[in-house]
């Protein structure tokens, strides 16, 4: 599967839960200098991933958000004259 393709796949809680497994295996120690190069990496991808879902989510709720407050001046007339 590809990067984008995989990044695309999962969600912000399966992320979220395999960089706390990375983290865990780099804080324990024990892996070559190539292992943890390699988990280091992937980390980094997974961090990208929760990252970008959670400005999405931030994204949405924002325009939520600006919605409601908009229709709530509708209803009440407030408007900036």
């Amino acid at each position: 599967m590809a990067a984008g393709t995989e990044e695309a796949a999962l969600g912000y809680e399966e992320a979220r839960d395999e960089l706390i497994e990375v983290v865990r295996r780099l804080e324990a120690g024990g892996t070559s200098l190539e292992d943890s190069l390699a988990l280091w990496e992937r980390g980094e991808e997974l961090a990208k991933v929760c990252r970008r879902r959670l400005e999405g989510a931030r994204a949405r709720l924002d325009a939520s958000l600006a919605a409601e407050r908009e229709a709530e001046a509708a209803e009440t007339g407030g408007g900036d004259e």
